[in-house]
């Protein structure tokens, strides 16, 4: 039997060894936390610890940003250093964009090896973009755009295999573009614009198969446009302008089926506008500009459905406009080339051979015609033109003088009125209609005018839609107004659109555009008159500017906010769902007002007419979800279409499908952009610019609009919800008209 003291000291060693290995095990873990194989949620890396603390040091921070940056690395990685994300105790993002921050960004950046995302976007960063950035192999995103920053682009930088996005517009960049910049075979945006870049577009740019969106405006870049783009097949966006380009187009360039934006104005640009442009079917914006192009507009131009933004001006263009292209666009996208005709009424084009009229029989002696001959036949043409004309302006005095007598015998009441220049009431009829027939209705306004004036008036067409066409009308005495002439064969019968249309020439609202008249010919054409809107559509305003026309966060802000009131106006006083609410349907004063237009036409029109009208919303991109199933418009349904052109005025991006990544509509767009945590690439650049003062602004109008259009209809905000926070966001200066008709365009006449 063996002794106890053995017996005990067996246990006493079996403890110690347990203690050892606890022990052990302890140490073990501390090593653990020290070589990044493990972490407890708090503790960063030692290697990450020093290179944040270089990063603090190289920066100037005047605002305390970083000054939740201690000194032990404690809270580094659980959420208490701003600006700091982990990942296992690695640094994985540093974002500090709107901050004020100065200085320069340290070589020792490229210790983070772990870091996905370097976002110091809106500060005063100078210096050079470090070259230490190629070490960094699991870098995505690198956002350093509006900054100090000089020097060239390193072109190491194309040796980070997973870059995604690459954005360093707005700083002082020089030297050439690297070739080797787009290297990552995952790189799908890259912005350099508005820098001092020079020297050739490198071949390496037109071969990568994953770029979608690929701006150097605003560089000195020169020299001609690659001829290889067939490998880029998924570019949407191609931005090239204000720099100093030559050459023609490259055929290749058309082959991009998936292009939807191309912008080359202000270059050096020559040869003929290639007829294949016309293949990019998905081309939504074309701006060729102050080139020096030749020769004609292909008529393929006028067959691409989804352009609405297009400018070829200050060229040297010639021949006839495609009637398409002049009737869609403003005269300002065709001025500047001297031998262009067709694009507006001053003018117009000389009649083609096959449009004149034919030539006499030859006789059987033909005879040269002398001097005398032709100076005696353009006589005698100027006298038949001159007598046409005075029998014009004698039928138009004698048609006065009759409705002045016809005037004179109108009861007391009418005639005082018509002295003083007050226009009929509400509802009060025109009869007669003048020399034209017909019936003239006028609702309360400045305007006064007859059907004649009306019918005789200088018309311009300004668009068409489902409804009908819009023209701009200039009168004799120069009122202008907007007249549509809506569709006949879609309208209600004449009692029940009478019934209706009186109704809706009795609404009146700063933000709502006023129906002036209305008029029904003898033959069954309606139309109706509105006021006319010197600034045109909101979609105009945003999309068919200049590049020197910006458009800053309060005028967009003032815009949002009329587009609320006029349409909480339809949902509480007068029980009105818009139904096809878009930014080409919100027009704008000389001050920049907006007005609602459209409203309650759906009224005067058959269901089949109404039923086309939510499929062409939803093509535009404006549709609700819900509109496919319900086919009938709610207020829900307008707040989705608010929230749309919210994000429109938020991104300047036009929200048809295909605008975006991978064909998906703008909301669906944006929310992407926000889940992946890229929130600051959603915002127009013009914005960003501003973005230390109107920062929060911008995020809080992002989140309500993406709330107006949310999927679940329930769950989307109503009208006097969204202008409780638009006014909270940013409160009004200025307090708004409260009179009915306040803000509406006056007529010349007034």
């Amino acid at each position: 039997m063996e002794p106890l003291p053995f017996e005990e000291n067996k246990r006493k060693k079996e403890k110690w060894k347990q203690l050892l290995l606890l022990i052990s095990l302890m140490l073990s873990c501390a090593e653990a936390v020290s070589s990044d194989s493990s972490w407890d949620g708090v503790i960063v890396t030692q290697e990450d610890f020093q290179a944040l603390q270089a990063f603090k040091h190289d920066l100037v921070d005047p605002n305390g940003f970083l000054k939740s940056w201690n000194d032990t690395g404690y809270g580094a990685c659980s959420g208490g250093w701003a600006g700091i994300k982990c990942a296992q105790g690695q640094v994985i993002v540093i974002q500090l964009p709107w901050r004020g921050l100065g200085g320069r960004i340290t070589e020792r950046i490229g210790q983070f090896q772990a870091l996905r995302k370097l976002s110091l976007h809106d500060n005063l960063i100078a210096g050079q973009i470090p070259t230490s950035l190629h070490f960094l192999p699991n870098l995505r995103g690198l956002q350093l755009f509006n900054n100090r920053l000089s020097g060239s682009i390193p072109a190491s930088l194309g040796l980070c295999p997973l870059l995604q996005t690459i954005d360093l517009a707005n700083n002082s960049l020089s030297g050439p573009l690297p070739p080797t910049l787009v290297n990552s075979t995952k790189l799908f945006r890259l912005n350099v614009s508005y820098n001092l870049l020079s020297g050739s577009i490198p071949l390496t740019f037109t071969h990568t198969s994953s770029l979608m969106f690929l701006a150097l405006g605003n560089n000195n870049l020169s020299g001609p446009i690659p001829d290889s783009w067939s490998h880029a097949y998924q570019l949407q966006s191609l931005t090239l302008d204000h720099n100093l380009l030559t050459g023609s187009l490259p055929n290749t360039l058309f082959g991009l089926k998936n292009l939807s934006v191309l912008t080359l104005s202000y270059n050096r640009l020559n040869g003929e506008i290639p007829n294949a442009i016309g293949n990019v079917s998905s081309l939504r914006e074309l701006g060729l500009s102050h080139n020096a192009f030749k020769g004609e507009i292909p008529n393929s131009l006028g067959l691409l459905l989804n352009l609405d933004s297009f400018n070829v001006s200050y060229n040297n263009l010639s021949g006839a406009v495609p009637p398409n292209l002049a009737h869609k666009f403003e005269s300002s996208a065709f001025v500047g080339n001297l031998e262009l005709c067709g694009y507006d009424a001053s003018t117009p084009c000389a009649p083609s051979p096959s449009e004149a009229p034919p030539a006499a029989a030859p006789s059987k002696r033909r005879r040269k015609l002398s001097t005398k001959d032709i100076i005696l036949i353009v006589a005698g043409a100027l006298l038949i033109i001159l007598l046409i004309t005075c029998c014009v302006l004698l039928c138009c005095l004698i048609r006065k003088r009759k409705m002045a007598k016809e005037g004179e015998r109108a009861g007391a009441t009418g005639a005082s009125a018509a002295e003083k220049g007050v226009p009929p009431s509400a509802g009060e009829v025109e009869a007669s209609g003048g020399e034209t027939g017909g019936k003239l209705v006028h609702f309360d306004g400045p305007m006064v005018f007859s059907a004649d004036d009306l019918l005789c008036a200088t018309a311009e067409i300004m668009g068409k839609s489902t409804y009908g066409t819009v023209y701009k009308a200039t009168m004799e005495d120069g009122i202008q107004v907007a007249v549509k002439r809506l569709r006949e064969k879609i309208t209600k019968g004449q009692r029940e659109f009478e019934i209706e249309v009186n109704a809706l020439g009795k609404i009146r609202h700063p933000n709502l555009l006023a129906l002036r008249a209305y008029y029904l010919g003898p033959k069954g054409e309606k139309l109706l008159v509105f006021d006319y809107m010197p600034k045109g559509s909101l979609a105009t305003f945003l999309h068919a500017r200049g590049p020197d026309t910006p458009i800053d966060w309060a005028t967009r802000m003032k815009i949002a906010k009329g587009m609320t009131r006029g349409l909480l106006y339809l949902h509480s006083n007068v029980s009105i769902n818009h139904g096809n609410l878009t930014s080409s349907n919100v027009l704008l004063d000389e001050h920049a007002n907006a007005k609602i237009a459209d409203y309650g036409l759906s009224r005067l029109m058959t269901a089949a007419a109404n039923a086309n009208v939510i499929a062409t919303a939803g093509a535009l991109g404006y549709r609700a979800p819900e509109l496919s199933k319900l086919k009938k418009a709610t207020s829900k349904t307008d707040v989705y279409s608010l929230g749309v052109i919210v994000l429109e005025l938020l991104t300047g991006k036009s929200p048809g499908a295909g605008e975006a990544m991978n064909g998906v509509d703008l909301p669906q767009w944006v929310a992407s952009i926000v889940k992946e945590e890229w929130t600051n690439e959603v915002f127009d650049l013009e914005l960003m610019r501003d973005a230390s003062v109107i920062g929060d602004e911008l995020l809080n109008t992002l989140k309500l609009a993406l709330h107006c259009v949310d999927p679940t209809p329930s769950a989307r905000p109503e009208a006097h919800q969204i202008l409780q926070q638009l006014d909270e966001i940013r409160p009004d200066t200025e307090t708004p008209s409260s009179g009915d008709d306040a803000g509406a365009m006056p007529s010349p006449g007034d």
